[in-house]
């Protein structure tokens, strides 16, 4: 089974002060350690939140083996729901949009070359 491109959304309701990169940053220690870590990420993924008043839309592209997808998505989840900066209100998997889709397919093929 190949690698294929997910994405997971989230609705957060961001506390007075907060820094925007923060959730992504949250993340990105959940699935790869640290957000400045050496070598390739074990899953290659892309954050990007829009702040939409009063709630902030977040996602995360990521690229993996399906069944490492029930895992990715629940570290995704964990961390955006440790939080105090910031209140986890929804979240879902989606299909990726055809500009995540081509998102997808650079990252995987940036991690393996």
């Amino acid at each position: 089974m190949g690698r294929g491109t997910f994405v997971h959304e989230a609705a957060l309701r961001l506390g007075e002060g907060v820094d925007e990169r923060e959730p992504g940053a949250a993340v990105t220690v959940a699935l790869c350690g640290h957000w400045e870590h050496e070598g390739p990420c074990r899953w290659p993924h892309n954050n990007a939140l829009t702040a939409e008043p009063p709630l902030a839309r977040f996602r995360t592209v990521f690229v993996a083996d399906a069944a490492d997808e029930p895992e990715i998505r629940a570290r995704i989840v964990e961390a955006l729901t440790s939080a105090s900066t910031w209140t986890l209100i929804s979240h879902h998997p989606r299909p990726p949009t055809v500009d995540e889709g081509e998102l997808g397919r650079r990252l995987g093929a940036a991690h393996n070359p």
